[in-house]
């Protein structure tokens, strides 16, 4: 009898083991943004966004160590409200977007930070310069079913940068070195087709 108790109860773990699995989620750009805040003159703060923003995170909830986000952000889609600057932004002094249209985040690391927080080590590459940052996650928040059966998660990510040390180095003295990045992001898991 014991066995079989035993039995049963290895079957039903390994049951449960099976049916927990990291859940791949698409960004939804039109529910999400990356955007930046930096200093001006040293005595006011500029903020801006792109406002186009794409990718995939792969996530298990029972496992948070098994995330894995992958973010591509247009950098042609700066937008400081402000057209004269954002077209230096896309410039050769700033961010060069015939160069380099993109900004991308990959994941190395994913680790629980306490209750509803996460940190994630990973490589950001700007101006294709490539190096690790850390953001501080608050969430994941959800999931849970929009109207179309679709289910939704939310978070935001953010981290402190040098621009210097991606080559981004125009207007040294009125633009600040340190930029604070902070990214919201909308998960959205495609309801399943009916059978």
């Amino acid at each position: 009898m014991k066995r079989s108790l035993l039995a049963l109860a290895a079957g039903l773990m390994l049951a449960v083991s099976a049916s927990a699995q990291v859940d791949s989620w698409q960004i939804d750009p039109n529910h999400s943004a990356a955007q930046f805040a930096v200093r001006h003159l040293g005595i006011s703060v500029v903020r801006g966004a792109f406002t186009k923003t794409n990718g995939t995170v792969q996530y298990d909830p029972a496992d948070p160590a098994k995330t894995a986000i992958d973010v591509t952000i247009d950098a042609t889609s700066v937008n400081t409200r402000v057209e004269v600057r954002d077209k230096d932004l896309r410039g050769p002094s700033f961010f060069d977007v015939e160069k380099y249209p993109t900004i991308t985040f990959k994941s190395k690391q994913v680790k629980s930070a306490g209750n509803g927080k996460l940190k994630v080590a990973g490589d950001l590459t700007i101006h294709g310069v490539t190096k690790e940052v850390f953001l501080d996650v608050d969430g994941p928040n959800g999931p849970l079913k929009d109207p179309h059966g679709n289910q939704r998660m939310g978070a935001t990510a953010t981290t402190q940068i040098s621009r210097k040390d991606f080559g981004v180095s125009g207007s040294p003295d009125g633009v600040a070195d340190d930029v604070l990045i902070t990214i919201d992001v909308e998960l959205k898991k495609p309801a399943a087709p009916p059978k």
